[in-house]
């Protein structure tokens, strides 16, 4: 039997400290799997839902976008994915007599662990006006009370439409055509806050904002460099692809601020011997300080050039721009910045080079310690160069590979979801629906903020996610969003966005990913079982089907959500036959074949039990769709942080217990910490030089150009083995220290993993 949700908010004043783990997942990750699934769904619901994830006749994991080779296992999935299944698939339920019993001022009083404790919520809920809590409120009239909002704007740019990575490839190119034909661009997703960087180096280098590798590349590695990610919590069936790689006889550097358990050992719970002993992946560790990576690129790159006959001239001439460029600024690459930029050692720096230098197949992986940062595009651009330095674009085995995090958060993408859409993708668009689509750019995440809060933008409608969780500056992102008129969430769960309105709100309840969803066919026949596809972090699109009868019989698909929204607020002047839409999804993806290159004949590759992959030119046939028609070199002037005396650089991160701002437990497995978040991880030698004793209690106070004090009070002082000069603690909790306009260059991403802090008595 499933375990009732808490009560009452646990007691986080006291976190518990131990030695860091030197392993990653075995029996401990198994054991806390099955506890976890136990208490939201009970043990038969749990046999029966788990056998399902990422199989090719089951549902997608609602967590990350790590993909599944053809051969799958019984238990494909991992532990994080199983604390996301579980939290969905819940059988506790949030009703109108929850909301009754908790008004607005309470909720917000609650942290997001208590609130995502309480299970799925089961009708539409609505906030008037003035009111202190929610009340139900009829389909019918919550799609009216968005009408009236949105006809109401002097301008369609006054809306807001916000994409979570949850959502399917359906509902995506659905929401962002009826944001279009509506009439703005305001798509902001959560791509803006995390891989942003990623696609706005990759579509300048090398022509697509995606990476080009498979899973079969990883396997076929000779070397792979893990920068700036943690993938035993934020990714862990990452560590069986690269268990795999190092079989094959790969080798693997790791550079990142923090030594992770998943790269020191991963004991596959999949094998006896994993689970006994496992193997070791890191085979060099590159401890570097906290926006140092370009520093350490630029100079290997110069090492690269610098070494005879160690680049692919034949590559570089036949499919490249800029080698003279990069070779001038690369020459001025010094040792002694380097050393100071990364905190790193010569010896180490000289057995990376050697190392690279030894593989003819080289792949890099990076996920949010790249590209939350303000020079992040420049960083991910110097790792573009030392890939095509060695021709290493293109080649099996070879590639860039960002990891993206949230689950189709890449499908969105390629569907629409984008404020600066191509202008290719509108005329096809306008095309098929015979719309006018807006050709001016649209706000991006950051810029919706601004909007809010001066004024200029009046309605946010999220299609899932926690915008106001997931957010940076929370005392400016949550009086701005205070300031509009309307905030629409589609929700399976309770989270901080729901207690964070404007001055009306409503809670609209959406079908899971482990849901079946069945729409009413015409002519009142038996209704249909639908699916929907998503695309994971390497191209590969497929179908998912959810198998438990949904939560509430009042809950509605995100297909339909918007579908019904549309016919709400355009009416009949819509010739886009939305009602056709919301029952037949495969209507949908007829559309969408005609639309978006490399997605013709969708609907019978999606019916492949395996799926497609997407196109790549870069990786298919080393064909660059840049401005100058091949891969770019680029030289961008090398930053790194200074840091003042008496100040610490953090970056906010996520604990084990955490997907994203899900927050599962308040425990931190891997690191050593139980029972609290508010944790700061503190270098023992900084430690002693800032009069900071382990166990003791500070705020950390966000010092930036600005001069506004942000401050995170009553944080536990952990003495953990960080870079020098380096701090971590989690999010959402320090998202409050984080500036709205701290911004990465070109791309907008805040730069979470780059906050000055000085620390204070508590």
């Amino acid at each position: 039997m499933a375990a009732k949700p808490p009560a009452d908010d646990p007691v986080q004043h006291a976190p518990q400290v131990a030695p860091p783990k030197r392993a990653a997942a075995g029996l401990p990750a198994i054991g806390h799997t099955l506890r976890i699934a136990q208490q939201q769904m009970g043990v038969a619901r749990t046999a029966r839902t788990l056998l399902k994830v990422n199989q090719k006749d089951g549902f997608d994991c609602p967590g990350c976008a790590w993909p599944e080779g053809d051969k799958r296992h019984t238990a494909e999935f991992c532990e994080n994915g199983a604390k996301a299944v579980a939290e969905e698939a819940t059988l506790r339920r949030v009703t109108p007599d929850f909301f009754a019993e908790h008004p607005l001022a309470d909720l917000a009083g609650r942290s997001g662990y208590w609130l995502g404790q309480q299970g799925r919520i089961t009708e539409p809920m609505y906030l008037p006006e003035g009111a202190d809590r929610y009340e139900a409120v009829s389909w019918e009239r919550a799609f009216e009370i968005i009408a009236e909002e949105l006809t109401a704007l002097d301008s369609p740019d006054e809306a807001l439409f916000y994409t979570s990575g949850r959502t399917s490839n359906e509902a995506a190119f659905l929401f962002q055509l009826f944001a279009r034909e509506f009439g703005t661009n305001n798509l902001p997703d959560c791509s803006n806050m995390c891989h942003e960087s990623s696609g706005s180096a990759l579509n300048e280098t090398i022509g697509i904002g995606k990476g080009s590798v498979s899973l079969e590349d990883l396997h076929q590695a000779d070397l792979i460099i893990v920068a700036g990610q943690n993938p035993g919590t934020n990714h862990p069936r990452m560590l069986s692809a690269l268990e795999k790689a190092k079989s094959s006889g790969a080798k693997i550097i790791s550079v990142n601020p923090l030594p992770e358990a998943g790269m020191e050992r991963f004991k596959n719970p999949q094998t006896p011997v994993g689970m006994l002993k496992g193997t070791a992946l890191n085979d060099l560790f590159l401890q570097i300080r906290i926006g140092g990576d370009q520093a350490l690129f630029r100079l290997l790159n110069k090492l690269v050039i610098e070494t005879g006959g160690a680049t692919d001239e034949a590559f570089i001439r036949e499919h490249t721009h800029g080698y003279e460029e990069l070779a001038a600024a690369a020459g001025q690459a010094d040792w002694d910045e380097t050393l100071t930029a990364t905190g790193l050692t010569r010896p180490e720096i000289e057995r990376a080079l050697a190392m690279i230098l030894a593989s003819e197949r080289t792949i890099v992986c990076w996920a949010m310690g790249l590209t939350q940062h303000k020079h992040s595009v420049a960083t991910i651009r110097e790792v573009v160069n030392l890939l095509l330095l060695r021709g290493n674009i293109g080649r099996p085995g070879a590639g860039v590979c960002p990891v993206r995090g949230h689950s189709n958060v890449q499908g969105d993408r390629t569907m629409g979801i984008f404020e600066r859409p191509a202008p290719a993708f509108l005329d096809a668009l306008d095309k098929e629906f015979g719309i006018t689509s807006p050709r001016g750019h649209g706000y991006d995440v950051v810029r919706s903020i601004q909007a809010l809060r001066d004024g200029e933008a009046k309605v946010l409608f999220a299609m899932g996610g926690n915008f106001v969780g997931a957010t940076p500056d929370t005392d400016v992102t949550e009086a701005a969003i205070r300031r509009a008129s309307l905030t629409v969430h589609v929700s399976t769960k309770l989270n901080r966005s729901h207690a964070v309105t404007g001055r009306r709100a409503l809670i609209l309840p959406t079908l899971g990913r482990t849901d079946k969803d069945v729409q009413a066919s015409a002519l009142g026949k038996k209704g249909t079982v639908q699916f929907v596809t998503v695309e994971d972090s390497m191209g590969m699109v497929h179908a998912s089907r959810g198998n438990l009868a949904p939560a509430s019989p009042h809950l509605l698909s995100e297909p339909a959500i918007v579908a019904r929204m549309a016919r709400a607020v355009l009416g009949a002047a819509s010739a886009t036959p939305w009602e056709e839409f919301e029952r037949d999804y495969a209507a949908i993806r007829d559309r969408i074949s005609r639309v978006i290159p490399g997605f013709e004949d969708f609907n019978a590759r999606a019916a492949r039990r395996e799926g497609f992959r997407l196109p790549h030119a870069p990786r298919d046939e080393r064909r660059f769709p840049t401005k100058t028609g091949k891969a770019n070199f680029t030289a961008a002037a090398v930053e790194y942080p200074k840091i003042p005396a008496g100040r610490l650089l953090l970056q906010t991160l996520r604990s084990h217990d955490q997907y994203n701002t899900t927050i599962y437990g308040l425990d931190d497995r891997y690191r050593g910490i139980t029972g609290g978040r508010r944790v700061v991880m503190v270098n023992p030698e900084d430690a002693a030089e800032l009069g900071l004793a382990d166990g003791s209690y500070t705020d950390l106070v966000g010092e930036w150009k600005d001069g506004v004090e942000r401050r995170a009070p009553g944080f536990r002082v952990v003495h953990y083995p960080t870079a020098r000069g380096c701090a971590a603690a989690y999010y959402p909790e320090t998202n409050v220290l984080v500036p709205l306009d701290s911004t990465a260059d070109t791309s907008n991403t805040p730069a979470s993993k780059s906050v000055v802090v000085r620390f204070e008595p508590a």
